[in-house]
């Protein structure tokens, strides 16, 4: 009995020391700023943060607590300090670059890109990056700028980021997606599809409306059977060519006034594809593209086609050949005679 009793006061003192010592507070983590960030009736409309999206970012993965340092555990009753911690901590390469530019002088890095939106190349549409753009250059501004060399430039504006041409990156790959009919409208154009779009149509009811056997490659045939299926009729390929390599140098190359850069890059460029589908978590999913799919005439996109992509060296020699033995026998025949005029004369006069 008198062990349990020195036992049980032990016990007592133990507790007393815990509830009487220093509290330990939990570090805030981030889902206790997203508790208050993603409601719009606890912090202004420029601090709302989008828990979903954000989670699909890089970001994400450091946590908010990485970019924002100086937020402690009183916040926020306590006032938030500046933070010592810019984009350049990581993105030292391409902060470089982008210092050396005349926007460095206008925009800081967060003007353009959300922080907590931030997503890769193949995963924002043409339109989406070009928006960003559109926040400084008004397109009434640029486009009969552009107009003054490059033919049909609201196509362009349509259809390329940006960036494609502003740039200094070496060349472009090319992103496949699919795109619905509009549903309403008189005039209807397309639109992303989304997850539930291709699950609906998809068999398993996942997002596999392609990638038939699941192996994370899109061969040819795979590509010409989403093409005939009478199922897919609202839908379309679309095709953007991006910067194969990400640069903030933004400069325009002189390769990007030639037309040719894109309109006869050949095979080369253009076997390379990817496919950028919605992925269930809200994010992108992408599939590797069996090579030659742009230029494929039976099993490629219906939907795409960009003048000179299918332009080959061979037989560019042969059409010069062939125009050119056109030319002979009338050169040749007229040349003849010409130098044979005053025979010709002559046995006029002996008649």
């Amino acid at each position: 009995m008198r062990k349990r009793t020195v036992f049980n006061f032990w016990k007592i003192i133990v507790c007393l020391l815990v509830l009487t010592g220093p509290q330990t507070v939990r570090a805030m983590e981030s889902e206790d700023c997203l508790m208050c960030h993603e409601d719009g009736d606890s912090v202004a409309e420029d601090l709302i943060i989008d828990a979903d999206r954000y989670a699909l970012t890089s970001h994400a993965e450091l946590g908010c607590l990485t970019c924002h340092d100086t937020v402690t555990d009183e916040h926020p009753d306590e006032a938030v300090a500046d933070s010592g911690v810019t984009c350049l901590d990581c993105h030292e390469e391409f902060g470089q670059q982008y210092l050396a530019s005349v926007h460095a002088e206008n925009a800081a890095c967060s003007d353009c890109h959300n922080p907590h939106e931030v997503a890769g190349l193949a995963g924002v549409s043409a339109g989406a990056m070009n928006r960003q753009c559109l926040i400084c250059h008004e397109t009434t501004d640029i486009l009969p700028d552009h107009d003054q060399w490059l033919p049909q430039a609201n196509l362009h504006f349509e259809a390329l980021p940006c960036i494609t041409c502003h740039t200094s990156s070496p060349g472009y790959k090319i992103v496949l997606t699919i795109e619905k009919k509009q549903e309403q409208g008189v005039f209807r154009g397309y639109e992303p599809v989304s997850y539930d779009d291709l699950a609906a149509l998809s068999e398993s009811g996942g997002g596999t409306i392609i990638d038939i056997n699941d192996n994370q490659y899109v061969s040819l045939a795979e590509l010409r059977g989403f093409i005939r299926n009478q199922r897919h009729a609202g839908l379309r390929m679309n095709a953007t060519l991006v910067p194969a390599e990400l640069s903030h140098q933004l400069t325009t190359l002189d390769s990007r006034y030639d037309c040719t850069f894109c309109h006869a890059s050949g095979p080369k460029t253009m076997q390379i594809s990817i496919l950028s589908l919605p992925a269930a978590d809200g994010g992108t999913h992408e599939l590797e593209v069996e090579p030659g799919a742009i230029l494929e005439a039976l099993y490629g996109t219906p939907d795409f086609y960009m003048t000179g992509i299918t332009r080959s060296a061979s037989l560019d020699i042969i059409g010069l050949i062939i125009i050119c033995s056109g030319f002979i026998m009338p050169v040749g025949h007229g040349t003849l005679r010409f130098l044979t005029r005053n025979n010709r004369k002559h046995e006029k006069d002996e008649l």
